[in-house]
């Protein structure tokens, strides 16, 4: 009774304050596209579960009710994957427990008869009942199952509203397709599963944006953009459109999220973020924290930048130096993105990220860590495991294998 109470009372609130906004703005779907998604009844979305299916059952109906185009069987993309390893599988996979899992893709088109297309994606998946992918302090002792309303239940339903928000432009001087990720927090393995098996042709992408928790926007109205240097116009256009918000615009077109397989296919990237938080990766990421009124605000922010875009013509790619924080459990890292499916001992690097301490030492794409300092790498977690005995400006000594041959070298964090 709670809950419905709390439910009437945003809605109400929120009908309200759309009246300021565009007549086609609805956020009557935004709330219940959350409001679904983050529920218990999907145990969390984790990749390969009945809650991850019911989750793309949801978007790909939502896609049929916006009439978007269909690219492959109905929405959907199924892909395959491995599972990394996990000590503590039966927790985090909730009893669900088999080497080769299936997952989805949710795909939609808006074909506007013009040469290129803008990608905009998010990634519906999420932690399911948490085990080592979980920050609370409990989370080997207790199954809680891990919502993530924002992270990224928001994503997916910002998604959806722009969708339904350009669906109504008659004049865009592009096509516009529509993508809800799994398998993002393994590794970004449904974005880069789609870029291999792309549904369009990616020479006539014309940029990516990732919609990455963008629902907890604070009161100084804070919100990341990554990406700005992956174009030269992005700059201007970001500030230019910019009335509310206090906004950190970060070059690097490498991060955390699925916009990442996009920059490193050459095409120029966007990822809106309102920050991490508190409740990140815990069991109280639900729903009644929503920012919705926030949420509102950075739609129309984004749907004012495509809208200026449009005006840019095909958009030219740059390259970017990385030279993000790290986001992880540990204060050091060596910039690397790990390849999450590797199987065989060691930590094989799927990408040595510009400027950072692996590439100053001299390692390349491909890599297989097998030692840092004094500790024994046998897979990804003993590798971050060996990363939180270390501080920033630590010195030590990476092994890895290259070729079949045992390389050491000097890093310092």
């Amino acid at each position: 009774m709670k809950m419905k109470s709390f439910y009437t009372s945003l809605l109400l609130t929120l009908v309200i304050n759309s009246i300021i906004y565009s007549q086609e703005f609805n956020s009557n779907k935004l709330i219940a596209d959350i409001e679904y998604l983050s529920s218990d009844q999907l145990e969390g979305r984790f990749a390969g579960t009945k809650g991850e299916k019911a989750a793309a059952n949801y978007i790909a109906d939502r896609f049929e009710r916006l009439n978007l185009k269909k690219l492959s069987k109905g929405y959907i993309q199924n892909f395959s994957f491995i599972l990394p390893n996990s000590p503590h599988e039966g927790i985090l996979y909730n009893s669900y427990n088999k080497d080769q899992t299936d997952a989805i893709n949710v795909v939609g088109y808006l074909d506007n008869n013009r040469e290129n297309t803008i990608i905009i994606g998010a990634h519906y998946d999420h932690i399911g009942y948490g085990g080592i992918y979980s920050l609370d302090t409990d989370r080997i002792e207790k199954n809680k199952i891990h919502n993530g309303a924002d992270d990224n239940a928001s994503g997916v339903a910002l998604l959806l509203n722009l969708a339904e928000r350009l669906i109504k432009e008659n004049n865009s001087n592009n096509n516009y397709l529509f993508i809800a990720f799994s398998a993002e927090e393994l590794g970004l393995i449904g974005s880069k599963y789609f870029v291999e098996n792309p549904l369009i042709d990616l020479k006539n992408a014309n940029y990516m944006i990732n919609l990455d928790m963008v629902g907890r926007l604070n009161t100084d109205k804070e919100l990341s953009v990554f990406g700005a240097g992956t174009s030269p116009v992005f700059k201007q256009v970001i500030n230019s459109t910019n009335n509310n918000f206090s906004l950190k615009i970060i070059d690097d077109g490498i991060g955390p999220s699925d916009h990442t397989s996009f920059y490193n296919k050459g095409i120029p990237v966007l990822f809106f973020n309102s920050g991490s938080h508190q409740d990140y990766h815990k069991s109280s990421d639900d729903f009644e924290l929503i920012n919705f009124d926030g949420m509102i605000e950075i739609s129309n922010y984004v749907f004012d930048i495509i809208h200026e875009l449009n005006n840019f013509g095909k958009l030219n790619f740059r390259e970017t130096v990385s030279e993000q924080p790290t986001v992880s459990r540990f204060e050091v890292s060596l910039r690397v993105m790990p390849d999450y499916v590797y199987e065989k001992e060691g930590m094989k690097a799927d990408q040595i990220l510009k400027g950072g301490p692996a590439d100053k030492a001299g390692l390349i794409d491909g890599d297989v860590i097998i030692k840092v300092g004094e500790y024994y790498i046998k897979d990804i977690y003993a590798y971050m495991n060996a990363l939180s005995n270390f501080k920033n400006g630590d010195e030590t000594t990476v092994v890895i294998l290259r070729n079949g041959k045992e390389i050491e070298f000097k890093v310092k964090f």
